[in-house]
């Protein structure tokens, strides 16, 4: 029987820090992002904090596209020459883009037309079934648990696990961004930027909510401090999320250890997909809850 020779792959929508996933041989699939007309590849093409300066001079709204089947086909042939036995994809969640359809097609299409009978290449699909950290963190810990010598079976368990208990609670700053993704009505938009109010958010499989509303930045991070501690699982890891301003995201992170005991296991920046829709200035906490029913496994 031929050893395992594991390939763990995300996508940039992870907001995994480029150093970290190259120190831990985590293959990035790059989202391609449209900046007044340019097209050009987020963590490829520029840092997170050149695309929120990016954001600020652009004329027009940014957008982004899906990862085709086309570069998904591309990327498994690619890997099958270097002579993995196993791909474990773990893709932004299929409720917010089209991409993890795109890689069940290409899947079937290395199936049917690339893989030799005598050499076999097991491709796992996981639906990250969220965005940033949520499923971002759950990469970085499987590949830890593979070089510690984890097999697939052992890898797909914990991530599968991790995605049906996770969610992230944000407060965007900017009101422009989210109104103009649908996260927020344009009438609550407008009339939160006249009275001060900023949205606190929950996103779960994709699915975004406004909790509540704040007034003034001073009440966001006892918010959060608050909805964390009263749905976290105790002594679970999480996440503190910050957008270009960093000030909110270490209160949050000082507040929280000294509430926990413990710090975040990170605090990352939000990248390119996810500043589209939430805009440059954001923080928030992802975190490990009540367990939610497993999709079927693919």
């Amino acid at each position: 029987m031929m050893k395992e020779k594991i390939m763990l792959m995300t996508d940039s929508c992870s907001d995994i820090p480029k150093e970290l996933a190259d120190e831990l041989g985590i293959r990035m699939l790059c989202f391609p992002v449209t900046v007044d007309g340019v097209c050009c590849r987020e963590v490829q093409d520029f840092t997170k904090e050149e695309f929120y300066e990016k954001i600020a001079a652009a004329r027009e709204y940014p957008s982004t596209a899906q990862i085709t089947p086309f570069e998904l086909h591309e990327t498994f042939v690619n890997l099958y020459e270097e002579g993995y036995s196993d791909v474990i994809y773990v893709s932004i969640g299929s409720g917010g883009s089209a991409t993890h359809g795109n890689a069940i097609i290409a899947r079937s299409q290395f199936y049917n037309e690339d893989m030799q009978a005598d050499r076999p290449m097991r491709i796992h699909l996981v639906d990250g079934r969220n965005y940033t950290a949520t499923y971002g963190y759950a990469v970085v810990e499987a590949a830890k648990m593979l070089r510690r010598g984890a097999d697939v079976a052992e890898l797909l368990d914990y991530l599968k696990d991790w995605m049906a208990s996770v969610a992230v609670y944000f407060v965007p700053l900017t009101l422009k961004y989210v109104k103009r993704s649908g996260r927020v009505s344009a009438a609550a938009a407008f009339a939160g930027e006249l009275l001060g109010l900023r949205p606190v958010c929950r996103i779960v499989d994709c699915k975004s909510e406004v909790l509540m509303k704040v007034r003034g930045e001073q009440h966001i991070v006892p918010t959060l401090q608050k909805i964390a501690g009263e749905n976290m699982i105790p002594h679970t890891p999480y996440v503190i999320m910050q957008g270009k301003d960093g000030t909110l995201a270490k209160e949050l992170a000082a507040q929280m250890t000294k509430q926990l005991g413990y710090g975040p296991a990170h605090t990352w920046h939000i990248g390119a997909t996810v500043t589209c829709n939430a805009g440059p200035e954001v923080v928030g906490i992802v975190i490990r809850q009540q367990r939610r029913e497993l999709q079927e496994e693919l």
